[in-house]
């Protein structure tokens, strides 16, 4: 994959998570900024940073639990370390996180 292409997927999967977390309800806030960062802010103050990473061709995430790289194969981005697909992980660090369960899709 070269550089538009990640860009192009990265963008796409950035508006995807946006749009999962206007719709789950939970009490959170979020901003995309500039360079494609997401920021997820919980009531508590924690926040839960996504981001692309462009050198790695990767969507970063950072959480109060670690941190996770996600690469794109076979039509998903999967974490490079347990191969899980990142809507999935999402879901269940936000729902760490805010203290009620936050369904991502």
């Amino acid at each position: 994959m070269d550089d538009q292409e990640f860009n192009r997927l990265a963008d796409v999967t950035l508006a995807r998570i946006e749009a999962a977390l206007e719709s789950s309800n939970a009490d959170l806030d979020f901003e995309l900024k500039h360079g494609g960062v997401l920021e997820i802010e919980f009531a508590d103050g924690s926040k839960i940073i996504v981001n692309r990473h462009g050198v790695a061709r990767e969507i970063w995430v950072a959480a109060k639990s670690g941190g996770f790289h996600f690469c794109y194969q076979d039509n998903s981005w999967l974490d490079t370390r347990d191969g899980a697909e990142l809507f999935a992980k999402l879901s269940d660090l936000a729902s760490r996180q805010a203290g009620e369960v936050v369904v991502l899709k």
